[in-house]
């Protein structure tokens, strides 16, 4: 009996996965994979009745705890790729273990996705699967499938799916954002139509407070009460959503070298991201808030890539987790016109004083205004001198010049 394990959602690809794995393949036996982190109950629906309308073996395993730390790792490390919040890539490697677990389990010889050959998935879930002993098999990439003809294919052999909003659009959701292509989307000059979003409304002229407390980078509270991961996060989606927060359109560059054009919704990572950094910006020195932008691309990169186990990103959570410590206080952030910003931070860390930065105050901590004369003049010292020199150089270029010539 050869057995393979396929990361079923019950959509158009994973679906026609199901009888390729048995008729091109030769698997005697597939056994379907969803993984819970936080999409709709509909999609859980969707993937029950069509792993029974295939008499597909189906299992459901709840990750949705796990993907709302991982979301909130990300948070403490400002994690964002071109400009928006990770989502989809910090969800795959969490689905890929899952999976990894259930093919183990039931003694799988393969494990199987229907990602295309296109996209950035297929690399997310062989990073993890590829460290098993597990065979990997993904047979829209390796038979080179469009959706086209996956659809005719369906069609022909009368199986149950709906390509994603009746296969107008592509449509991926989890917890953390709501991710939206294909179709017209394709096109970089289409203007979306404003049911493309599902989680925020269009930004109205009503404005909100929300405080959001921190311990050592976690959000641990909202408006003073405590919440879990997942609640926490479920709870900003709703509220900052309400404001039309949290709406991304862009030209995204895959790890492939494609560019193609993504529209994301995110309202709680936006909103839990701006509160973070603007808490660090009131603990953390000017020295460790610029390396730390470093530390923050380059995990952004690597988690952008599902490389997660990377002993890259030990290193770069070692330095985060340090910084972390000191980052503990409250933030207001105010809903306003589709923006979550910053109003309000307070921290027992705060690196800073009042009566110092006040332009009411003659002296901070003994030092005079006047010392900072010497400074005054000392700064800019090196590049003056450097124009000083340059100007020197290129009179007495000119002056040898002229020099060479003559009268007579």
């Amino acid at each position: 009996m050869k057995r393979a394990a396929l990361a079923f959602s019950g959509g158009l690809d994973t679906t026609v996965c199901v009888p390729l794995l048995e008729e091109e393949y030769d698997y005697d036996e597939v056994i379907g994979v969803t993984v819970d982190v936080g999409q709709p109950e509909a999609e859980f629906d969707e993937a029950e009745e069509t792993a029974e309308a295939l008499g597909l073996e189906h299992y459901v395993v709840d990750a949705t705890e796990a993907f709302a730390e991982q979301c909130l790792d990300s948070v403490k490390a400002n994690a964002t790729y071109q400009g928006y919040p990770l989502g989809t890539a910090l969800a795959r490697p969490i689905i890929a273990e899952a999976i990894l677990d259930v093919a183990e389990e039931h003694d799988c010889d393969a494990l199987a996705h229907g990602c295309t050959g296109k996209g950035n998935d297929q690399l997310r879930f062989e990073a993890v699967w590829r460290s098993s002993d597990l065979d990997v098999v993904a047979p829209v990439r390796e038979l080179g499938l469009t959706r086209e003809w996956e659809m005719e294919y369906a069609d022909d052999h009368d199986l149950p799916v709906e390509g994603g909003n009746e296969g107008v659009w592509s449509i991926d959701t989890n917890l953390w954002s709501r991710s939206i292509e294909g179709g017209n989307l394709e096109d970089p000059g289409y203007v979306p139509p404003e049911d493309i979003y599902e989680w925020t409304d269009a930004p109205g002229a009503e404005t909100e407070l929300v405080e959001i407390e921190f311990e050592e980078g976690y959000p641990v509270a909202l408006d003073g009460e405590e919440k879990d991961a997942v609640d926490l996060i479920e709870e900003l989606n709703e509220l900052a959503g309400a404001h039309g927060v949290g709406r991304t359109d862009m030209m995204e560059d895959r790890m492939l070298g494609l560019k193609v054009r993504e529209n994301y919704e995110h309202p709680a990572a936006t909103t839990l991201l701006a509160a973070h950094e603007g808490l660090e910006g009131l603990v953390l020195t000017k020295e460790e808030r610029s390396f730390k932008q470093q530390v923050e691309q380059q995990w952004a990169e690597k988690a952008y890539e599902g490389l997660l186990a990377h002993p890259l990103m030990d290193a770069l959570e070692g330095f985060v987790d340090e910084t972390q410590e000191k980052v503990t206080g409250t933030v207001t952030v105010k809903f306003d016109g589709g923006q979550a910003r910053p109003v309000a931070r307070e921290s027992d860390y705060a690196v800073y004083s009042e009566a110092a930065a006040s332009f009411n105050t003659e002296t901070v901590q003994g030092i005079e205004q006047a010392d900072a004369t010497g400074v005054a003049k000392y700064h800019g010292f090196q590049a003056r001198l450097a124009n000083e020199a340059e100007k020197a150089a290129e009179e007495k270029q000119a002056v040898a010049t002229d020099g060479g010539e003559t009268d007579e």
